[in-house]
């Protein structure tokens, strides 16, 4: 079965039905299950393996230099109470994410499937853990992600043009962040290619921004600014439930280590390229993010740190003089690019979800133009503009973030359960077994933890994974629903196959 020269006339036809074609049109090309076949080249529909290491060490590095490092570090700081504690919290969830990436190099190399945790989850324990991670994901972590970075874009562009003290009006806010995700559903929609180049300049405009922040602070201290240094362990929390939410404020500023796995099908070289993008990243991610904390500590003061939404552009404020303009600008291209990334990434995971039938088929079709999963990004597109306009979707995170690392856990325990029950499985890249056993203790403690100190956020976090179950039982595993249903369900994909001219993607084995 092969694409090749597609026609405006012609109509996308479920198997069973016949081929609708408009009047007139005489030498249409023929249609098999959603494919078209004529007399010129001949193409699969299937994602195209087109992102180098350039472009996966640019989208590790895209989803993690987001606007976090630039607006709030202050989270690990308020928990431990001393900023010689909070550095050495710094360093070590930055040793901790190189360990899970290191378990994710050997599960992306082993099980070389885009989809990421969704995928290991399901090779290792089945449909149901699975499921229960891409309904927490696409209910919750992705869509409202998405609009929290929207929104800090928006913010970002339209503050400098507001009086000091001035707010920005709040629907304004929410429309920009609209605008901006329907423009990069677009891109991600038209060309792999064009948001890849994109995130090679601004990987590189992060870096510049964060390199800015390091060499000021060194400028500062080399000037006799070591103030905030002295007596740097003084009052250090030792709750261990308080340094465990610490560790949860460090490590969602690492978050995203493990987001080139969701497009390993699209990596060329995948057994080099995904290993090499992530030994590459995470070091230099560790070696940034600590050095960038001393800059900020060195500048301003424990008090200014905590009084700070925007501590980048206090810093720029009070170190940079003129030059303070800029700060605002990086940061609005950090979090453009972030949000560009996030949405070419999380669309890959709907679409592996919707593969093996844990979500409408129609979210499992790539666009025989572009070949690009564009129903997934759309669908994701129109949730993502639904979060912006709920008002407590920072509530909602915090509910669901313990259970996004428990999920983590759970993939980086698949490496061992995968040692023990197939051993022979090809491994291109094998870490020692103490790697995924460390990284699977240290994630149990920190969610084990915090439930004697926010026992509500983590229950709540709970009943929005279990009420997944019912959906899963109704929507995947009922397979007699009934005609009328099913009728239904049929129809509504057809016409989002015209909308968006989509065909299933076809496996190696068919020609």
């Amino acid at each position: 079965m092969v694409l090749k020269q597609r026609t405006a006339a012609l109509e996308l036809h479920s198997p069973t039905e016949d081929v609708l074609v408009s009047p007139g049109s005489e030498s249409l090309p023929s249609i098999e299950n959603g494919v078209t076949s004529g007399s010129e080249g001949e193409q699969r529909v299937k994602m195209k393996k087109e992102l180098g290491l350039m472009e996966g060490v640019a989208i590790i590095l895209g989803i993690i230099f987001g606007s976090g490092i630039f607006i709030s570090p202050k989270g690990v700081l308020q928990e431990v109470g001393a900023v010689g504690t909070s550095l050495v919290i710094w360093v070590t969830c930055g040793l901790l994410s190189m360990i899970g990436a290191l378990c994710y190099a050997e599960l992306g190399t082993a099980i070389p499937k885009s989809g990421g945790d969704y995928a290991y989850i399901y090779e290792a324990y089945g449909p149901l853990p699975a499921f229960l991670y891409l309904w927490d994901a696409t209910v919750i972590f992705v869509p409202s992600t998405n609009a929290i970075m929207g929104l800090t874009f928006a913010s970002y562009v339209f503050q400098p043009l507001f009086a000091a003290g001035c707010s920005v009006p709040t629907i304004g806010l929410q429309m920009f962040a609209a605008v901006t995700i329907c423009a990069l559903t677009y891109i991600n929609a038209y060309d792999v290619r064009v948001t890849t180049k994109m995130q090679n300049i601004f990987m590189f405009t992060k870096i510049g921004a964060l390199v800015l922040v390091i060499i000021v602070g060194v400028v500062w201290m080399w000037l006799g600014g070591t103030e905030n240094f002295e007596n740097a362990f003084e009052n250090t929390e030792t709750d261990p439930g308080k340094l465990a939410v610490a560790f949860y404020s460090g490590i969602f500023s690492y978050a995203g280590w493990n987001y080139l796995n969701f497009m390993t099908e699209e990596l060329r070289d995948p057994y080099k390229n995904l290993p090499r993008a992530i030994y590459i990243s995470l070091p230099l991610v560790t070696g940034i993010y600590v050095l960038a904390n001393m800059a900020y500590v060195a500048v301003l003061s424990p008090q200014q740190i905590l009084s700070s939404d925007a501590i980048a552009v206090t810093f720029a404020q009070k170190a940079m003089g003129w030059g303070a303009f800029v700060m605002p600008i990086l940061v609005a291209i950090s979090a453009f690019g972030g949000l560009s990334v996030h949405i070419m990434t999380s669309s890959r995971m709907c679409f592996v979800g919707a593969r093996n039938g844990h979500m409408p088929e129609i979210l499992s079709h790539i666009n025989v133009n572009r070949y690009t999963p564009m129903p997934s990004l759309v669908f994701l597109c129109m949730l993502s503009l639904l979060y912006l306009f709920i008002s407590d979707v920072y509530v909602l995170i915090t509910y669901s973030s313990i259970v996004e690392s428990f999920f983590i856990m759970l993939s980086v325990s698949a490496v061992l359960y995968f040692r023990y029950t197939r051993p022979d499985i090809n491994r291109p890249i094998k870490v020692p077994l103490w790697v995924p056993t460390l990284f699977v203790i240290i994630c149990a403690f920190l969610i084990v933890i915090p439930c004697y100190v926010a026992p509500y956020e983590v229950g709540m976090g709970v009943l929005l994974t279990l009420a997944g179950i019912p959906v899963y039982y109704v929507g995947v595993a009922w397979k007699d629903k009934p005609a009328s249903f099913e009728n239904a369900l049929r129809q509504v994909t057809q016409f989002c196959q015209k909308m968006f001219m989509t065909a299933k993607e076809e496996n190696e084995e068919e020609g």
